[in-house]
């Protein structure tokens, strides 16, 4: 059963029932993408609360960022809908509330950028037409980049940078946003160990701070100590649970194969 499917029980008197309502930070309900004839995402449903760290586990060809680039917005469900605190993935875009942190394969790593520069996008919600970033905006950048170990790389150009370093100026740049809803693609995947701890930590503090993360890995090893809950994916949801349910053998045989229980494949 997911979470998404779990019902609290009511309370003596009816206490459960009269306790506000409150909207999941991401809120996904049978949600179906195909490519073409290519089904992609089949009948996805998951909800995951403000304040959590959600790992999203699955193979190569799972429907990971498929489902990234739907909660986004980026790609519109054949079937579905998605929320995020309520509001439409448009909408929570416009407002700065969610933040995007790609594959590196996505990014121009040529473009005649800085850090800086990088970091100051997302800041673009909190500024004019003319995008003029002010004192405020100026300071939550470089506090951004502080608390990512970038600030003595600021204005080196962002292609410049190693894996781990390239990760860490786009997780500066969710952070500098303010945005409540972070998302992940791959942020470990090809990182030096000093990069893979930052981020760690840094999502772990958002997450405290009331941030709502959902990052994919293939690092099952380190998903208990990142993650307060998990997601197994292939094309649709297999689990949702603790990792430590998740991460048990014959569930990750579901997603991974049988070849996981005969070589303890942690990929």
């Amino acid at each position: 059963m997911t979470r998404a499917e779990q019902t609290p029980a009511s309370g003596r008197g009816g206490a459960a029932a009269s306790a506000p309502v409150i909207a999941p930070a991401i809120s996904v309900h049978n949600v179906t993408v195909h490519y073409g004839e290519v089904l992609a995402l089949d009948d996805v449903s998951i909800d995951v609360a403000a304040g959590q760290v959600c790992g999203l586990i699955g193979m190569n060809g799972s429907g990971k960022s498929t489902l990234f680039k739907t909660i986004t917005g980026m790609i519109r469900p054949d079937r579905g809908t998605v929320t995020l605190g309520g509001r439409a993935p448009a909408i929570a875009r416009k407002v700065g509330a969610v933040g995007y942190v790609p594959q590196s394969e996505e990014v121009d790593w040529a473009f005649p950028i800085s850090v800086r520069d990088v970091v100051m996008m997302g800041r673009y919600g909190h500024m004019g037409l003319a995008r003029r970033p002010k004192a405020a905006d100026r300071t939550a950048v470089d506090d951004a980049l502080a608390r990512v170990d970038l600030a003595d790389l600021a204005d080196r150009q962002i292609g410049q940078l190693s894996g781990g370093q390239k990760k860490r100026a786009f997780v500066a740049r969710g952070i500098a946003q303010g945005a409540s809803v972070l998302l992940l693609d791959e942020p470990f995947a090809g990182v030096d160990k000093r990069s893979e701890a930052t981020i760690a930590t840094v999502l772990r503090e958002l997450a405290a701070d009331g941030a709502t993360v959902l990052v994919s890995t293939h690092d099952l090893n380190a998903l208990p100590q990142l993650a307060d809950e998990a997601i197994l994916l292939m094309r649709s949801v297999l689990m949702h649970s603790t990792p430590a349910e998740v991460l048990q053998p014959t569930n990750l045989a579901r997603a991974f194969g049988l070849d996981v229980l005969q070589r303890g494949d942690s990929e």
